[in-house]
């Protein structure tokens, strides 16, 4: 990777262009962390509440929930949508992508239709979805999959079909040829799928406050702190929510960048 150099007018403007774009994502996030260094006492507090640590771990076991499901069903449909034609597939990429684009109101609303107490499955399962943890975790895999979907469909079209070819002609099965080439080889859009999947359902606030508003998650506690005490008794849960997810992603990019350091490296010595 090169240094960037201000040496030509159409390096300047991206430069320019991109300071505005970073600006603009970042200014908003450290406006509201530093609203906490004057009021630091709240901030402990909060960070020593035991009621919200417990909200945010269950937040992250539901979003773990939803993006192990979301593997668990999306790898099998992502290796069919992108090796197979067959008559629908664009309805059924339509379809799979709607929740990415409606109003989360919308696929709240939707989920409460068929997993309410009244919906076509809700009324005979076991489980109960309405304010309890299986709705939380079926509100954030409904909006959070079509990510992990696209992202694992990406890596096995990027995938040569002649190395599956190969590994037949070996005396593989299909099952062991697409376990021992094609798996590994989209492991890294798939492992990129669900960490972005994850944090999509970490950030989910729409569809859980139709479906499940309780138990409390991240999203619906921020939510709750600011109509019933206002906005300085949300901002502190809001801020160690953002400090806890960016060391999260941050040790992940941490990782992901090494591997891929590591391969280019190889890569240049061979």
């Amino acid at each position: 990777m090169s240094k960037f150099r201000f040496n030509s007018y159409f390096k300047i403007f991206l430069f320019a262009v991109s300071s505005v774009t970073v600006l603009t994502i970042t200014l908003p996030i450290l406006v509201l962390i530093s609203t906490q260094i004057p009021d630091y006492r709240m901030f402990l507090k909060t960070l020593t509440s035991h009621d919200v640590w417990g909200v945010i771990v269950l937040t992250y076991a539901a979003a773990l929930t939803s993006t192990i499901v979301s593997v668990v069903l999306g790898v099998p449909l992502a290796y069919v949508l992108a090796r197979y034609e067959f008559p629908g597939k664009r309805a059924v990429e339509s379809f799979m992508d709607l929740p990415a684009v409606v109003p989360h109101t919308v696929a709240g609303i939707a989920l409460l239709s068929v997993l309410g107490s009244s919906g076509i499955v809700g009324k005979f399962s076991p489980v109960n979805f309405v304010d309890a943890f299986p709705g939380v975790v079926a509100a954030m895999l409904f909006v959070s999959f079509p990510i992990f979907l696209n992202n694992a469909r990406e890596g096995f079209a990027k995938v040569d079909r002649r190395l599956e070819a190969v590994a037949r002609t070996l005396g593989a099965s299909h099952s062991k040829a697409f376990l021992s080439v094609t798996l590994p080889l989209s492991a890294r859009n798939i492992a990129a799928g669900a960490i972005v999947a994850w944090a999509r359902a970490v950030s989910e606030f729409g569809a859980i406050v139709v479906i499940a508003y309780y138990p409390l998650v991240a999203s619906t506690l921020i939510y709750d702190r600011y109509l019933s005490e206002g906005l300085n008794a949300a901002e502190p849960i809001a801020v160690l929510l953002i400090l806890l997810t960016l060391l999260i992603f941050s040790a992940l990019r941490f990782v992901f960048w090494r591997e891929e350091d590591g391969a280019s490296r190889e890569a240049v010595i061979r």
